[in-house]
């Protein structure tokens, strides 16, 4: 659980400094990545309620990093040409930062923790 605390801490350490809580950022990949997402789709992805998808969206909305376009009764989210920067830098930050913990383990030792965590994942699924 350490292990997870810290690197849970250091991820958020580096999406703060793009001025993205974890939530924000769920948001922002997820649009990035389903590009014209009706809200209840995002929230049913992100396991939200709607009320607090909409608040989430109210602060990307209002900070520049998306912009919802109506259609019907459904809002479509798309991201900014500024979200899609700060996506992009959040995900780099990300992956370096993986990366980073991840060169403690040499190739065979992330094989194997791999396998373990897939296997732990399959046990969650069918618990």
């Amino acid at each position: 659980m350490r292990v997870f605390h810290r690197i849970d801490r250091q991820s958020s350490d580096r999406l703060r400094e793009l001025s993205l809580s974890v939530g924000r950022f769920d948001v922002v990949n997820h649009a990035g990545l389903h590009e014209g997402a009706t809200q209840q789709e995002l929230a049913d992805a992100l396991l939200v309620t709607k009320g607090n998808i909409c608040q989430l969206l109210d602060s990307l909305e209002r900070d520049g990093l998306l912009r919802r376009q109506k259609e019907g009764r459904a809002n479509r989210v798309y991201l900014t040409s500024t979200g899609r920067e700060i996506r992009e830098r959040a995900m780099e930050r990300h992956i370096s930062e993986i990366s980073r913990s991840m060169s403690a383990l040499d190739d065979d030792e992330q094989r194997t923790l791999l396998t373990l965590l897939r296997k732990l994942e399959r046990g969650l699924d069918t618990a």
